[in-house]
């Protein structure tokens, strides 16, 4: 995690009434699952998230979870290919873009993979699926009636997307030719820590999996501000969650909780010091 000045600077890249994005900035998050009846019930439980199904054809439904009225991520059944794959469920992290065939086309020449190419979303909006050299994988979204979550920063959504990578070296330059992000070190006891910065504002974290990590793959994790780390434990526990962190201190920022939900995507969760946002 951040600083809780970067995390400030954060906020200022997107306005959760109206929920656009500048452009380098994530702007969704959407939860791959083998059982959407039970992410549903766990994450109501756990966050006080209400939700609403949305018929997509084929027999897909999507699910928009909201808060306060508000939309900050969703969650859809895996598809055939995905389980045959053996893709395990997980939170996917979308970064707003100006042209997705354009961002995607600076993937391979920067080492990375295009997982899934440029393809239209109806009328909500144009997407792809990136891996980048050390096997995280993100999303990239251009924008059309869909701009993106109503709700980050603040109890309830995302607040902070962070890269944890098996070679920060191999990512860095990745993310600074596709995105134009610039890595900036962040001085972290016993780890290499940086921020991308995306002109003057902070796109995410990046960190190096360290020994005792050892297992680990490349993944972006995202954050769910909470109003006490402790307690939104004691839910994720006693909803069928497992803990894979438990509640950590982050001077100056927070504290955090890493965990696993029931069919076995993961999560954070933090309670911010009061200000640092």
């Amino acid at each position: 995690m951040s600083t809780s000045d970067e995390i400030s600077t954060n906020t200022q890249e997107a306005t959760t009434e109206s929920g656009t994005f500048a452009p380098g900035i994530f702007c969704w998050w959407e939860l791959s699952t083998t059982d959407t009846a039970g992410a549903k019930n766990f994450y109501t439980n756990v966050f006080g998230w209400s939700y609403k199904d949305n018929p997509m054809g084929h027999d897909m439904v999507y699910t928009s979870f909201t808060y306060d009225g508000k939309s900050l991520g969703a969650c859809y059944n895996q598809m055939p290919e995905q389980t045959s794959q053996g893709i395990p469920p997980n939170w996917l992290s979308y970064v707003h873009v100006t042209s997705v065939d354009e961002t995607a086309a600076k993937v391979a020449p920067a080492g990375g993979t295009v997982l899934m190419g440029a393809m239209d979303v109806a009328e909500h909006g144009r997407m792809a699926v990136i891996q980048d050299p050390t096997g995280a994988v993100f999303g990239l979204w251009e924008s059309k009636q869909h701009t993106g979550a109503q709700l980050v920063n603040t109890v309830g959504g995302v607040c902070w997307t962070e890269l944890m990578t098996t070679d920060a070296a191999a990512a860095k330059p990745f993310y600074n030719a596709v995105f134009g992000w610039v890595a900036e070190a962040v001085p972290m006891p016993g780890m290499d820590y940086a921020m991308f910065k995306n002109g003057a504002s902070t796109a995410g974290g990046v960190m190096q999996i360290t020994p005792d990590m050892q297992g680990v793959p490349s993944h972006w994790m995202p954050y769910i501000t909470v109003d006490d780390c402790d307690a939104t434990v004691a839910k994720i526990t006693e909803n069928g969650g497992q803990i894979i962190v438990p509640p950590t201190d982050i001077p100056s920022v927070g504290r955090f909780s890493l965990f696993r939900d029931p069919q076995g995507a993961h999560l954070s969760c933090i309670s911010l010091v009061p200000g640092s946002m």
